[in-house]
């Protein structure tokens, strides 16, 4: 595998740089204090083409590969992990889902909504009782002539501003993982509301909370893929959302990083810069190998999934990596501010809260750990060669 970006994706990250230094970087702080939804600066990344990463152009994406999708992401997190993961929701979880599994019509008709950023997406998983245990969902979908759903679904990202749901729900409780089905609901449906949206200790800008259905009517063209497939088929689109997630570390922990760096090279005690002492650079060492592996780890998983190869494995070694190591590497910058890190007029304080959702979101590090820890004792996986 040759590592190098080409030319284009270099002129990529050079230009979702630009762009969120310009139209994020003014506003993070205040968007931070009072929770602000960025929608503005979200339909400029529609009109960018950056909501549609991933999605085919002859249905109105960027037909970018899943390389330029995580520089995308990595760029906006640098600046403002909340962009980030809005984007990161809405594209890799809703939309591709709908992409992946969906019919030609459900495509034709969501897909551009999704990709220009017209629509925002948000997806539903999780719920009070199902987290980790995603297949002890609740929520349940009946048929008689119509789907009707009844349930809800926490902690989902876009869920206030989301246009449409992508949510799964026990069809056939009999039938344990291949009895859970995926629905496509739109936001004005009949039964279907938000609920408490999330007071959060980090990402304060990302709108996190509840998807309720109370009696909530759907025509059988809502139904996501083939009845009793959508916990399968929720799992293949996690090994692409895992991908983000780790990117998202991944340009959280290199803004933690450059506010260090920037710094120790300023901040002098003792007559001299900071950055000279020799425990500041170990740090500071240590913290780019971390992310420089990290990278490897992202960027490896993404030349796979590129290629159409299984990556449950990589991705899941990815975001347990990146995310991990984000957590360390913030950690290590507020250290080097010293006592300037716990205040808000520096950014590594903000760093510091937001990373650790990566340690959480879209599956913990324990259960890529036990993700990982299966793939290697299947004799199959045994038989293939680690570093491509």
């Amino acid at each position: 595998m040759d590592f190098a970006f080409t030319p284009e994706q270099i002129e990529l990250r050079h230009a979702v740089r630009n762009f969120a230094e310009a139209e994020i970087r003014p506003h993070v702080r205040k968007w931070d204090d009072s929770e602000t939804f960025p929608l503005e600066v979200i339909k400029k990344l529609g009109s960018l083409g950056y909501m549609g990463a991933i999605l085919p152009e002859d249905l109105g994406g960027a037909g970018l590969g899943y390389i330029e999708y995580c520089i995308i992401i990595e760029e906006l997190s640098r600046v403002d992990g909340s962009v980030g993961i809005i984007l990161a929701a809405h594209t890799s979880l809703c939309a591709n889902h709908i992409y992946k599994s969906g019919t030609d019509s459900q495509r034709k008709v969501y897909i551009p909504r999704l990709a220009s950023g017209e629509w925002l997406g948000c997806w539903g998983l999780t719920e009070p009782s199902a987290g980790s245990d995603a297949s002890g969902t609740q929520t349940r979908a009946i048929f008689d002539g119509q789907w009707i759903l009844d349930g809800s679904k926490s902690f989902t990202t876009n869920a206030h501003y989301a246009d449409v749901c992508v949510a799964m729900a026990v069809t056939d409780a009999a039938a344990g993982n291949r009895g859970i089905s995926a629905f496509i609901v739109e936001r004005e449906t009949e039964g279907f509301r938000v609920g408490k949206k999330e007071e959060k200790l980090g990402l304060r800008a990302s709108a996190t909370g509840e998807v309720v259905f109370e009696n909530c009517r759907l025509d059988g063209a809502q139904l996501l893929g083939t009845a009793g497939a959508g916990f399968i088929d929720s799992m293949k689109v996690l090994d692409g959302g895992r991908v983000s997630i780790a990117a998202l570390a991944i340009g959280m922990a290199q803004g933690a990083y450059d506010a260090a760096l920037s710094y120790a090279q300023s901040r002098k005690q003792f007559g001299q810069s900071i950055s000279e002492f020799q425990l500041i650079q170990k740090k500071l060492v240590d913290m780019a190998v971390s992310l420089d592996a990290s990278r490897f780890l992202t960027y490896r998983a993404a030349w796979l999934l590129d290629r159409g190869r299984n990556v449950t494995k990589e991705s899941a070694m990815a975001k347990l990596f990146a995310s991990e190591a984000a957590v360390q590497i913030a950690n290590e910058a507020l250290q080097i501010h010293g006592g300037y890190g716990f205040i808000k007029d520096y950014p590594v304080e903000k760093f510091y809260r937001d990373i650790k959702l990566c340690t959480i979101g879209e599956g913990t590090s324990e259960i890529q750990t036990l993700v990982i820890a299966r793939r290697l004792l299947s004799p199959q996986d045994q038989l293939t060669v680690a570093c491509i």
